[in-house]
């Protein structure tokens, strides 16, 4: 029996702070032991969220339809059930795992039914007992169970004694954050257990913020010292938590008395301000804090916000300043601050969308495709920032707006071409007249999302001055180790930038700097062959023309014959953006006679383009013939696209040591023609070379269309074979192109622009065309169609160039001593 000088519970001596609550439940003097079953099949009860001790009737919800007609069935035969807690997280428990090892045997002794609340069923308890199988032979669960002694509570050891002074200190503790109704209602009810300590721990146990699993375990100690250790543990534990829970509550509190003061004073100040006539406009406050409210930045972000806010709050609406913190504050809420649109990582409908807004371009589809795959597997937008590089008009910035709709993302754009001070990047310190935030904020601002595809169109024209690189500022902005913390001067905070798909585009790699390039991912946009711009032009630029000039619901078609004339006599480019221009020209022609009530053709012929537009403004490439000696066909690479070139080489008499170079030709041009000569000078005898020829002849080289630059190191080769046809006076091979870089010693170097290259052999005429041996590689990856009708001889010394374009016919124009 419990020791007289240690009563379990004394509501005369102890102090209470009430700030919490329990159910208390009133315990039974029912006999424990009056229950008669069958302890190898026993009815199993399954308690979920819920634990009941012995001696005391406790209630039971019945919370679904099983445990509802489970216990009515048992309540109506009045059979034993053995109740046992559902461990935590099992759905429909059904195994020996699934269940606490320890139970207790009861019977239902009343079953409540209120309108639109929970039945709930009250049970008389009986002894513990252990769980030792689980069968179904019916409906419900039965269990076989081995009964359990009755814990001995006869230990007046001094042990005992002082664990049970250390229960009812930290009992009396945990009852002081209890409202004060339910501590005086478990306080008479525990008066009354002095004498039955076991039923006191559970009663105290089931009145307790202890867990389920926690009060669970109390059912598995055997002796009254371990029943007493547990629940003292248990107590501890709780009690622990119920004071952290008590200090947060506290520093809340004061938090919000101190904020209600705040309140209070900004109130007060406002009405001071208001007499005095210096309040600022409390619709722009109140709108400002309404959309701050809404937004999901961070601690640090608000509180520069609220800082803000404060200064605005002490300005005259009248006050110049105040106009200038308003649009500071309202240019910081018009940013989206970790809002994101959704992705949709797709790469069939990214393909599907990349083949419906671009025809051709296969190699770098399948790049950007491959990209997309990398972001979707890798979950985040580390990956290297593309750049499109390649000539005007060939779709590159229209390939940013594709991937945004198949991302479903939102779309930006920003023009850097002739961009020349950082500010514009980084955006302008707010102490300056008329500052802004930089492009790339204010263009964030206007999309409304933190993860549009961005593209940074015309990179390569970024200009510098005394302002400022601002290639220097993209480095942070396109570094994905930095981006994260982008820092604008104008909002003066840092802003996230590593959701954002960045796609630069450039014309000419040479003019960006090496620091950025490194940065960027190099994607090579070629210029479209005439087959591909037909067929852009059929499938996108002629239905947008008739759309865009009101002509969309006539069926007016070109033959195909007339856009193949419109591509090869008035335009001349790698893209189709002056195409473009020319089919628009056409149809404003016809939207007059429409718009005139005149008849108006619906099939545009070749014989209607040469009306429509006039003259031709392109000459196209037309191989001439072999005639003469020096003569030899080139290939050359423009940001338009390839061409032939002549290079024309001529000797006169003179004492050899004159060589003339005229078509306005750049410095490597020059270069590659001084080598030319220095290596037929050298190899002469070998070549068959008559060596006086080099000191009684004059050498001139020309390339005609001298209104145009030219420069490069690919005409090494047809230099050296126009002034080794000069001297030998022999006729070059019919039908011949070539392009390639020579050096000293007779080799020949790749280039590059090999399809453009190509195909403007092909249009001119050309049957065969000389290449480099490492160009090889180049003509592999061409598609095979656009190569038909081309046989290509791959050299790799000078020497191989001239055995096969050199006939052994001599030429009427030969040079003579």
């Amino acid at each position: 029996m419990l020791r007289k000088k240690y009563p379990l519970y004394s509501a005369e001596s102890a102090d209470f702070n009430v700030s919490g609550s329990f159910i208390a439940e009133i315990p039974s003097a029912d006999d424990i032991n009056s229950f008669s079953f069958d302890a190898s099949n026993v009815t199993l009860l399954p308690l979920v969220d819920n634990v009941i001790f012995p001696g005391m009737p406790q209630p039971v919800k019945l919370e679904n339809e099983y445990l509802e007609t489970l216990v009515k069935d048992a309540y109506e035969k009045g059979s034993t059930l053995f109740a046992v807690t559902v461990k935590e997280n099992i759905e429909t428990p059904s195994k020996l795992k699934d269940f606490y090892n320890v139970g207790i045997i009861c019977k239902v002794v009343k079953i409540i039914r209120m309108p639109g609340t929970t039945p709930v069923a009250f049970v008389s308890t009986g002894l513990r007992a252990k769980l030792m199988s689980l069968t179904k032979e019916s409906e419900w669960l039965s269990a076989e169970i081995e009964i359990m002694p009755q814990i001995e509570t006869d230990d007046n050891s001094y042990e005992v004694d002082c664990l049970w002074e250390n229960i009812r200190d930290a009992y009396e503790n945990i009852l002081s954050y209890i409202p004060d109704h339910d501590r005086e209602r478990i306080s008479d009810s525990l008066k009354g257990l002095n004498e039955k300590p076991e039923f006191a721990i559970y009663f105290m146990a089931s009145n307790s913020p202890l867990s389920i699993e926690e009060r669970a375990k109390l059912l598995y100690s055997n002796t009254f010292k371990d029943l007493l250790e547990s629940f003292l543990k248990d107590l501890d534990l709780s009690l622990q938590k119920l004071a952290i829970q008590a200090s947060i509550h506290q520093r809340t509190h004061e938090d919000l008395n101190q904020k209600q003061k705040e309140h209070f004073l900004q109130q007060q100040l406002r009405a001071i301000q208001d007499e005095l006539g210096n309040v600022s406009e409390n619709s722009d406050v109140d709108e400002l804090m309404a959309r701050a409210a809404e937004k999901t930045w961070n601690k640090e972000n608000q509180t520069h916000f609220e800082k803000g806010l404060k200064k605005l709050e002490r300005f005259n609406s009248q006050n110049p300043e105040y106009s200038i913190q308003y649009s500071y504050l309202d240019t910081l809420l018009n940013l989206p601050w970790n809002h994101y649109s959704p992705d949709n990582f797709s790469l069939s409908k990214v393909e599907k969308i990349l083949n419906r807004d671009h025809y051709g371009l296969e190699k770098v589809k399948e790049r950007i495709i491959e990209q997309m795959a990398v972001i979707k597997l890798r979950k985040d937008m580390k990956a290297p920032i593309i750049c499109l590089y390649g000539p005007p008009g060939v779709g590159k910035t229209s390939l940013g707006k594709s991937i945004a709709d198949a991302l479903g993302r939102e779309y930006a754009r920003v023009s850097l071409g002739g961009l020349h001070d950082e500010a514009e990047i980084r955006g302008h310190r707010r102490t300056y007249i008329g500052a802004m935030p930089g492009r790339i904020l204010a263009a964030l601002s206007k999309c409304g999302t933190g993860n549009p595809v961005f593209v940074l169109d015309e990179i390569d024209k970024i200009g510098k001055d005394f302002k400022g690189d601002p290639s220097t500022a993209l480095l942070e902005v396109l570094d994905p180790e930095q981006n994260g913390k982008f820092h604008d001067n104008y909002i003066d905070c840092d802003y996230d930038l590593s959701h954002i798909m960045f796609i630069a585009t450039a014309n000419n790699l040479s003019e960006i700097s090496g620091p950025l390039l490194d940065r960027m991912e190099i994607i090579e946009i070629g210029g479209y062959i005439p087959e591909e711009k037909i067929e852009i032009a059929r499938r996108h630029l002629v239905p947008k023309s008739l759309k865009d000039h009101g002509l969309g619901e006539d069926k007016i078609s070109f033959e195909k014959n007339a856009l193949e004339y419109i591509i090869e006599r008035y335009t001349r480019e790698s893209g189709v953006r002056r195409l473009e221009k020319t089919i628009a020209k056409i149809l404003r022609k016809v939207a007059r006679l429409k718009a005139s009530g005149k008849e108006y053709p619906k099939l545009i012929s070749t014989k209607l383009v040469k009306e429509f537009l006039g003259k031709e403004e392109v000459n196209p490439d037309i191989y001439e013939n072999n005639k003469f000696a020096g003569v030899v066909t080139g290939l050359a690479w423009t940001q338009v696209g390839g061409e032939i070139l002549f290079i024309e080489s001529s000797l006169s008499p003179g004492n050899g040591e004159k060589l003339t170079l005229t078509g306005n030709l750049g410095d490597v041009m020059k270069e590659s023609a001084i080598i030319a000569l220095q290596y037929l000078k050298a190899h002469a005898r070998k070549l068959g070379i008559d060596s006086e020829l080099f000191t009684k002849a004059n050498v001139h080289i020309h390339v005609p269309e001298g209104a145009i630059p030219k420069d490069g190191p690919s005409a090494g080769v047809t230099m050296a074979t126009s002034l080794a046809s000069a001297f030998l006076g022999r006729k070059v091979r019919e039908k011949t192109a070539m392009t390639g870089e020579i050096t000293l010693r007779g080799k020949v170097l790749p280039v590059g622009g090999i399809k453009e290259k190509i195909l403007a052999a092909k249009r001119a005429g050309i049957a065969d065309i000389i290449l480099s041996e490492a160009n090889r590689k180049d003509i592999e990856e061409i598609n095979s169609k656009y190569l038909k009708g081309l046989t290509f001889h791959f050299v790799e010394t000078v020497e191989d160039v001239l055995d096969f374009a050199l006939l052994p016919e001599l030429a009427e124009n030969r040079f003579e001593i």
